[in-house]
Order: structure tokens, then C-alpha cells, then sequence
């Protein structure tokens, strides 16, 4: 088999989303002609909290490599892995390299710095390397055009060091193609020296059958769900008749707050008034009665714009703190409906709608009109879209919410999950994903 490695800083048991593209690339590629290497630095060097429960989701016979890193500075002043990594990566990889032969070398980002290695072996070994743009690189993040702000010199030092990551680039890649559109535009030496191409992240269903069944199908037979898994933490409250409760998993983009804000703000103007006036809620509406908002791993940043709104623990509820990938998947099945909130920029695509979409439970999500989740939800018959154009309209939003939501729990109540169009969405699984990956690389290395 041609050998493909993997360089990616975070892998399992790191909880960080990221990881999942490199996970489920390295599950599906040795059915497809390419042996992975995972190189990652050793756990011991993570900052976040270990989910060994995902760790248990990697195939046994997996090849990880990992290295040492420097330790996180007190005070923190580099806390980037693939910073503190940098050059232990590198090193192994010449290693590598020279002990065997490497047909390609694939760097999903971020961390943005490991992609900084590509260049330095394809002039030392010649062995051709893509860049997998999980995130924008070049990014405009609030605050950036604030003159010598800490985002403004990291957008800086983006626009000085991308250029020479992708400078020998045989591969680009990315979540979508708004992900690395302007990368090319910013060098478009690239339309002419790489391939381009944009793949969801696509879903894994038997990540879901663990869940529901105890058992994950692995090609050779099955594994049964570990014990501890069968405890898992269900954080929602025992369900009430006239209750539909939402869940949405996963971290909050920055430019998804203004659409969340004026959602609050229509539902609490739907909520009747004392008899001072007083702009505070009484008690919830019909609506509010009827819906519950369940945020998970959202760091806390829920809660104060639900209290500004009268509408926490009535209407939302939080639980900052991530949980673990395997518990985000069953809270998403004991809940009733899933709710997805994209953000104002176009490229956003949430791996979120995939989770969903395999959950078997109807879709809320409010996306951008040009998100490619879009597409994904219409053609599955798997939910419901709320298009926003980007911040252009946000003064009706959350009046236009509601109106969708009316409709929306409706149509859940007649929800089937036979009737998903599984032949659409098996498209976008991550099997699927990983032979357009597999295409792409079989191109490059003849």
C-alpha cells in the first residue's frame, strides 16, 4: 500500500472537534489503497481535557507516532501545540522519511504552524505535501483591525507565513471551497502547481451505532461498546409532554452571537409584561412553554445573553464545560429536535449537521444562504433551514426565527427518520469524503 502520513498535533484522546478529519480519514483510507501514519504530539502536552473514550474509536492496528513538546511557559505565552511541537515534528518526520518511504505527506491546519514543515521536506526529501484547511489561515476575526491588538498581529503574521507554507503545495484542500478560495486568489501560482479540492467533514455512522446498538462495526467483525460508555452523562431533564427540547453541541463561531442575540430578543418580546410594564418576563410565552434550549460545551457563554433576556433556565439552559464525544452523541439522541446555529460568513460549514443528520432527531439550523450545510439538510430531507444573509438582514431575523420555528415543530411532530434520503446523505459520510481525498492523492502520486 502507497503511505500517506498524517500530521496532525491533536489526535485522540485530545477532545478538540479538529480531530475528527484526521480520525475518520485514517479509519477509511486502508480500504482504499493508502496505509496512514499518524504523527501527533504525545497527550502528555495537551492543554485540554483527554476524551479516552474517542481514543477507543481508532482502529487497533492504527500506526500513531508521537513526540515530545516544549511545556506550556508560565505565564502562557506560547500555548499553540503545533508551536510548542514544531520542530520535534519535523525531526521525526525526516526520520521518517528516511527509514521509509513516504508517498505523501497531508497537514490538516490548524495548527497553522505544522504547515510551515511541508515546505522545509519537500526542499529536503522532495516528497510532495497539501495543506487540509479546516479553518480559514488569513481570517478576519473581531477585533483584527484594531492597529497592534493581539488579533491584529496574528492576522499579520497569517498573511507573512501562509504564503510560504503553500508555496511548494501539491494538494489543497478544505471543509468547503470558501475555506481556501482565497488562498488562491492570495497565490495563485497555486491554480496551475496544485489540485484543489473541497470535502465535507463528513458523517460516521458507526460512531452512532456504538451509541444505539453497544456495538461499532470495524469491516472484520464488530466491538462492543465499552462499559463506561453505558453511563454516559445525559444532561437533559426527563422529558415532559409539551416539552420540545433542543440540543446544540459544540463550541460557538464569534459570528454567531449577533443571530443568537436577536433570536433571544423575539422571544422574549413574545413574553407577556407585568402590569408595571416592566420590559422583564412574567413567565414564557405559549412558545417558550412548548421549546427548551439546551447549549453543551459552550464555555459559558450562553448564560449571560439568556439573562439578559429573561429566559434562562426557563426557556435555555447551559452546560458550558465540553463533555466527551461519545456523550455529545447520546445526549443528541435523548434529545427531540437538534438545533444547529451556523455563522454570517459564508464558508462556515458545521460538522454539526452531520452528527445531526445521523442522530435520527428532525434539524433546526440557521445557516448562511451559501453555507454548503444547506444543500446537505435540503437533498437528506433530514431538517429544517433558516437562511440569513450573512448580517444584512438581522433586524428581522428573529422575527422571521419564529415564524420558521411555527413551522419547524410542526413538521417534527410528523418526523421520520425513514424518511431521510440515505442514498443523498451516504454522499456526505466520511467514507464517502475520504475517496475524494483518495482520488485527489492518486492523481499526485503515479
Amino acid at each position: 500500500m502507497r503511505k500517506i502520513l498524517l500530521i496532525t498535533p491533536h489526535y485522540p484522546p485530545s477532545n478538540l472537534a479538529a480531530v475528527h478529519r484526521s480520525r475518520l480519514f485514517a479509519q477509511h483510507l486502508p480500504s482504499l489503497g493508502w496505509e496512514p501514519i499518524i504523527l501527533t504530539v504525545h497527550e502528555d502536552f495537551y492543554e485540554e481535557q483527554l476524551d479516552w473514550d474517542l481514543f477507543d474509536l481508532i482502529p487497533h492496528d492504527q500506526r500513531i507516532e508521537k513526540v515530545k513538546a516544549f511545556k506550556v511557559s508560565q505565564p502562557r505565552i506560547i500555548g499553540d501545540i503545533g508551536l510548542r511541537g514544531f520542530f520535534q515534528l519535523r525531526r521525526r518526520v525526516l526520520e521518517l522519511i528516511k527509514t521509509e518511504k513516504i508517498d505523501f505527506v497531508y497537514i490538516p491546519i490548524p495548527s497553522f504552524y505544522t504547515a510551515l514543515i511541508g515546505p522545509y521536506l519537500f526542499k529536503k526529501t522532495g516528497v510532495k505535501y497539501g495543506i487540509d484547511y479546516i479553518d480559514p489561515w488569513v481570517h478576519q476575526f473581531p477585533g483584527s483591525n484594531k492597529l497592534f491588538s493581539r488579533h491584529w498581529f496574528s492576522t499579520q503574521l497569517a498573511k507573512f507565513l501562509e504564503p510560504i507554507a503553500v508555496k511548494h503545495a501539491s494538494l489543497i484542500t478544505g471543509v468547503s471551497e470558501g475555506y481556501y478560495k482565497a488562498v488562491l486568489e492570495r497565490n495563485p501560482h497555486l491554480r496551475n502547481q496544485a489540485i484543489t479540492v473541497a470535502m465535507p467533514y463528513g458523517g460516521e455512522e458507526s460512531d452512532h451505532l456504538l451509541i444505539q446498538l453497544g456495538t461499532r462495526d470495524e469491516g472484520q467483525g464488530t466491538r462492543e461498546q465499552p462499559a463506561e460508555h453505558q453511563n454516559s452523562n445525559i444532561l437533559l431533564p426527563l422529558k415532559k409532554d409539551n416539552i420540545f427540547r433542543f440540543v446544540y453541541a459544540g463550541a460557538m463561531l464569534p459570528k454567531a452571537y449577533k443571530p443568537l442575540e436577536e433570536i433571544f430578543k423575539t422571544l422574549h418580546s413574545l413574553q407577556p409584561l407585568q402590569q408595571d410594564q416592566s420590559p422583564q418576563p412574567s413567565k414564557p410565552s405559549q412558545l417558550s412553554q412548548q421549546t427548551q434550549f439546551h447549549f453543551i460545551g459552550t464555555q459559558g457563554t450562553i448564560k449571560p445573553i439568556a439573562e439578559k433576556y429573561g429566559l434562562w433556565n426557563s426557556v435555555v439552559f447551559e452546560h458550558p464545560v465540553r463533555i466527551p464525544y461519545l456523550d455529545v452523541l447520546k445526549n443528541l439522541a435523548a434529545a427531540d429536535g437538534v438545533f444547529i446555529l451556523g455563522s454570517t460568513e459564508p464558508h462556515y460549514t458545521p460538522s454539526k449537521v452531520y452528527q445531526g443528520v445521523l442522530s435520527q432527531k428532525p434539524i433546526l439550523a440557521v445557516l448562511h444562504q451559501d453555507s454548503t450545510a444547506v444543500k446537505v439538510l435540503n437533498d437528506s430531507n433530514a431538517g429544517q433551514c433558516f437562511l440569513m444573509d450573512g448580517e444584512n438582514d438581522l433586524d428581522t431575523l428573529g422575527e422571521r426565527f419564529i415564524n420558521q420555528l411555527n413551522f419547524y415543530l410542526n413538521w417534527a411532530k410528523t418526523f421520520d427518520p425513514q424518511s431521510v434520503n440515505r442514498e443523498i446523505f451516504d454522499h456526505y459520510s466520511a467514507k464517502a469524503v475520504t475517496k475524494i481525498l483518495v482520488e485527489a492523492l492518486n492523481k499526485l502520486v503515479l
